[in-house]
Formats: C-alpha cells, structure tokens, sequence
C-alpha cells in the first residue's frame, strides 16, 4: 500500500516516520509513504500558498492553485484523496479496514489555517474527520489515520496482535497485566495463571464486556451480544465466583502463585 501526505509542515513528521511500528513496517516494504511539500507547487510570485477569504473574515485560506496542482503530481489512477476536514464523517476503525482493503494508495490532503478553497473539493474523494475538535492543521488526523491504517497491514504487525484490539470485535480490549503478581497488595487474578486458555478467553470476554458497558454504552448498545455474553452478563450482579471460572482454577492450581 502507498499513503502520500499532502501538506504545508513535512518536517512535522520526521519523528513519525522514524519510530516504532511505521518504521518497521518501511523497512520491511509493507508500506510507503511520500511526504510532500504543497508550498513548492505555488506559483504566486511572493511563495504564498494562502490568502485572506475574499468577501472578508478572519484569518487565512489555502489558496487553491497550489492544493490541486500538488494533488495532480500525485494522483494516479488507483488514488482515492482524502481531505482533513470537520466536515467529513467521522473516523473509526471500520473505515481503516475500508481504506486497507479498498484503497491501493491513500492520499491525505492536511488542511491548515482557517480552511481550504472551496474548489478544492472537485479534486478530492471525500472528507475525513477525527473528531469534533479543533486542530492547527490535518497533520496530527494524517498520522493518526496512517498508523491505523499501516497496523493492520500483513507483515506490519503478527495478527495475533490486532485480532483482540479494542473495537476490532465491537468492545473495548479486556484488562492486561504484567509481572509482578502482587504489587503493593494489589494482584493479578488468578485465572490468568490457571493454564485453562478456554477459561481465559471467556474470563476475557466477561471483562471486555464490563468495561464496554461502563465506559462506552454506545458501543455496547451496537454489539450483538452472544449466548455467552448474556451469560456472563447475568453473572455481574452475583459476588459469587461462577463455576466454570471455579473449575478451572481448581485444575489449575500447579501454576498458580
């Protein structure tokens, strides 16, 4: 996949580029991205790629000649370009999986100042939206989107490691814990240790689904609850240890602390 970024500030994502996940996963060639300059496509001959709105009002407006020339340098026939912009839906991890698997190459147009030319948008494919906030520019959305994007990847990242993310199953990820098992009184839960992977999984799912509907009810209200999760629903308002969690911790006795 290639994601080309249009934008006014290209230094703002040197530290992008050279950290972590995104730089693995161009090293590996699972992805390129071209960071590209819209400032040395103006042809106004003080350098200006902005201009007050005609008609009057606050601030400056990225002039359009710059913006679509830089666009057309770009764009290929395989090319889908997204403005950041407020007006556009906002963005979510189903979109990501859209773009990964829709899009050959990703072009993200970062907006600045107090907007964009109006005409821009006959040369783009749509609007996105990270949230209803206000940012200096689209820089920030643009790596936010791209990392989405490149995690999920083949080769970026093992599998293993995005399946049981938060949104990828419509809950927020279960609880996650490190050694050691007792820190300042407070413990690890024992099924952890218990070895019973079924047990686990569904110890996990109880807790994902309780985080879900105390933090988001929003996405709890969209999840299509199972069987199961009704089950482990109905074991919330008991202080009892289920049996199945029981069991297992009986069994597992020899790996816990």
């Amino acid at each position: 996949m290639r994601i080309t970024i249009l934008t006014l500030f290209p230094e703002m994502f040197n530290g992008f580029l050279e950290n972590s996940i995104i730089k693995r996963a161009l090293a590996k060639q699972v992805v390129s991205i071209d960071i590209v300059n819209i400032r040395d496509f103006t042809k106004d001959k003080y350098g200006r790629v902005d201009s007050a709105p005609v008609g009057g009002g606050a601030g400056l407006i990225m002039k359009c000649q710059p913006i679509v020339d830089c666009i057309n340098s770009v764009k290929t026939d395989d090319s889908k370009v997204y403005l950041l912009s407020p007006k556009g839906a906002t963005y979510n991890q189903a979109k990501a999986h859209e773009l990964k698997e829709n899009v050959p190459h990703l072009i993200l147009l970062c907006g600045h100042y107090e907007g964009v030319d109006e005409r821009v948008n006959k040369y783009i494919d749509g609007e996105i939206s990270i949230g209803d906030y206000i940012l200096t520019g689209g820089e920030i959305g643009a790596m936010a989107i791209s990392d989405s994007i490149i995690r999920l990847i083949d080769g970026a990242i093992t599998k293993e490691s995005t399946e049981e993310e938060t949104f990828e199953n419509g809950l927020l990820e279960y609880p996650q814990y490190t050694e050691p098992y007792d820190f300042n009184g407070d413990k690890i839960p024992d099924i952890l240790y218990s070895g019973n992977h079924q047990a686990i999984a569904k110890w996990r799912q109880k807790q994902s689904l309780r985080l879900t509907l105390k933090y988001r009810q929003d996405l709890f209200d969209k999840y299509k609850l199972t069987k199961q999760d009704k089950k482990l629903l109905a074991e919330f308002g008991s202080n009892k240890t289920p049996d199945w969690e029981i069991e297992a911790l009986e069994k597992g006795k020899k790996f816990i602390k």
